[in-house]
C-alpha cells in the first residue's frame, strides 16, 4: 500500500477513536469547570464599593451544601484612630441581625418548650404594655412587625434617659394602626418581645440565648456587650460628639440606653459564627448532633406568616419578601429569607439551593455616611446566580476542591 493512503487510513481511524470517545463521554463543558469561579466576581464588587468609600472593609462569607465555599476579608477594619486591616475573625455590631439571631429564636425556643403562645396577649407576661389600647397586640404580632406599634421613640438629644424612663415610654406608647393591619418595621415591638423573652425565662436576655443557643452551637465570638473578646477584633463604628470611636459598645441609641442588651440590637458576631447559625437552620434545627430547634419550628419561623392579603411578606422575625427585601437580589429562590442591619450588615439564606450569603461591614465608620445596598444586592446577585438550579438536569456533581478565597470548612 502507498504510503500516502496509510497516512490517510492512520488519520480517518484517528479522527472516528476521538469522536467515539466523545460520544461515550457526552460532557457539556459547562460541567468541566466548577460554577464556584464565578464567585470570584465578588472581588469586584467589593473593590468598587472600597474606592468609592461607601464601606472601611467588609468580610464576605458563602456557604452552600454543607460547606463554606467563598469567605474573604476585604479593605479595613479601622480608619480611625488608625488604620487597621480587616480580617476573618473580625467582629461586628450586626445591629438589626440582632432580631432574627438572638429575640426570635430565644422565642421559638420559649414556643418549643411550652411556656409561650404566639397568640398570647404580650400584656398576658407584662402586664404594663396594655396601656394606649395595645391589649390586643400578640406576640405573633411583635415577631411579624404587624403590632401597629411605631418604628421608634422620638427622643430629645438635650435629655438624658434612663432604661426604666425608656420601658415606661415603650409601655405607654399608642398604636398607630389597628394589629395585623399594617406592616411598621418596629423596634419597639422587639424590645418588648426580648422582656417577654427574660419575664418567661427568668433570665436576662443575653444570658438566656447563650445557654440556650450560642454556646450548644460553639458561636464562641457571639456576645452582647462583648467584654471577653480582644477589641482589637471588633469593628469600630461611629465617632462620637467626643471624638472617640464607638468599639465594642452598641450603636443603635436605644440599645445603648437600655444597656447594651435589647430585642432590638446589641448582639456582636464574626462571619463564621454566623455560618455556624446559618447552617443550623438549613439543617432544620440541628448541627454538629446538637439539636437546638425541632424541624417544625425551623420551618414555621422561616415561612410566610403575614396576613395573606398583605404585600410585605415576613416569617417569625425573617424578611421574606417586603420593603426591605432588596438584599435577597434577583436569583434567591421564594423560599429564601434573610435580614439587615443598620451598620452594614446582612445575611440571606436559601433551604432551596441549600446556601447562604453573610455579608458584614462596619459602613458607618466613621463618619456614619457608608452605603452598603448596590453592594448587598450585586454580591446576592452572583451569589443567588451561581447556585441557581440549571435549565437542564446535569448529571455529574459540582467540583468542590478549594480556590483562591474559598475554605473547605464544613458545617455538616
Amino acid at each position: 500500500m502507498p504510503i500516502s493512503l496509510v497516512i490517510l487510513f492512520l488519520l480517518i481511524s484517528a479522527q472516528q477513536t476521538l469522536a467515539a470517545c466523545n460520544n461515550a463521554l457526552q460532557v457539556p463543558n459547562q460541567q468541566i469547570s466548577s460554577p464556584l469561579g464565578n464567585l470570584s466576581q465578588i472581588d469586584a464588587v467589593v473593590n468598587r464599593a472600597l474606592a468609592a468609600g461607601n464601606i472601611p472593609g467588609a468580610v464576605v462569607l458563602v456557604g452552600h451544601q454543607g460547606s463554606v465555599v467563598f469567605d474573604k476579608a476585604y479593605g479595613n477594619r479601622s480608619l480611625e484612630p488608625t488604620v487597621e486591616a480587616m480580617s476573618l475573625d473580625t467582629v461586628f455590631d450586626l445591629a438589626s441581625l440582632t432580631k432574627v439571631l438572638a429575640t426570635t429564636p430565644a422565642a421559638m425556643i420559649l414556643l418549643q418548650q411550652g411556656k409561650l403562645g404566639l397568640d398570647d396577649p404580650v400584656a398576658k407576661y407584662i402586664p404594663a404594655f396594655a396601656q394606649g389600647r395595645k391589649g390586643k397586640i400578640t406576640i405573633r404580632h411583635l415577631l411579624i412587625h404587624y403590632s401597629g406599634l411605631p418604628a421608634d421613640l422620638r427622643l430629645s438629644k438635650r435629655r438624658h434617659y434612663t432604661a426604666k424612663a425608656i420601658l415606661t415610654r415603650i409601655y405607654q406608647v399608642r398604636p398607630v394602626a389597628p394589629p395585623g393591619t399594617r406592616f411598621i418595621y418596629s423596634d419597639l415591638g422587639f424590645i418588648v418581645l426580648g422582656k417577654v423573652v427574660e419575664r418567661i425565662s427568668g433570665k436576662p436576655l443575653d444570658r438566656f440565648i447563650q445557654e440556650s443557643i450560642f454556646s450548644p452551637l460553639r458561636m464562641s465570638s457571639t456576645q452582647f456587650r462583648p467584654r471577653s473578646l480582644s477589641p482589637g477584633l471588633i469593628a469600630p463604628t461611629e465617632r462620637r460628639k467626643d471624638g472617640s470611636i464607638l468599639r465594642g459598645q452598641v450603636h443603635d441609641p436605644l440599645a445603648g440606653i437600655l444597656g447594651g442588651v435589647a430585642g432590638d440590637a446589641g448582639l456582636f458576631s464574626s462571619a463564621m459564627d454566623l455560618g455556624r447559625f446559618c447552617q443550623m437552620l438549613l439543617n432544620e434545627g440541628t448541627l454538629d448532633q446538637v439539636q437546638i430547634f425541632k424541624s417544625e419550628i425551623v420551618r414555621e419561623m422561616t415561612s410566610p406568616q403575614s396576613p395573606r392579603e398583605k404585600e410585605d411578606i415576613r416569617g417569625f422575625g425573617w424578611d421574606i419578601n417586603s420593603i426591605y427585601s432588596s438584599a435577597k437580589g434577583s436569583y434567591f429562590s421564594s423560599r429564601s429569607f434573610g435580614h439587615t442591619g443598620y451598620t452594614g450588615t446582612s445575611l440571606w439564606i436559601d433551604p432551596e439551593t441549600q446556601s447562604y450569603l453573610i455579608i458584614l461591614t462596619n459602613r458607618v465608620h466613621p463618619n456614619g455616611k457608608g452605603d452598603v445596598k448596590e453592594l448587598r444586592q450585586e454580591i446576592a446577585d452572583i451569589v443567588g446566580a451561581t447556585f441557581k438550579p440549571p435549565v437542564t438536569d446535569l448529571s455529574s456533581p459540582i467540583p468542590t476542591e478549594s480556590g483562591p478565597g474559598h475554605s473547605s470548612v464544613s458545617f455538616k
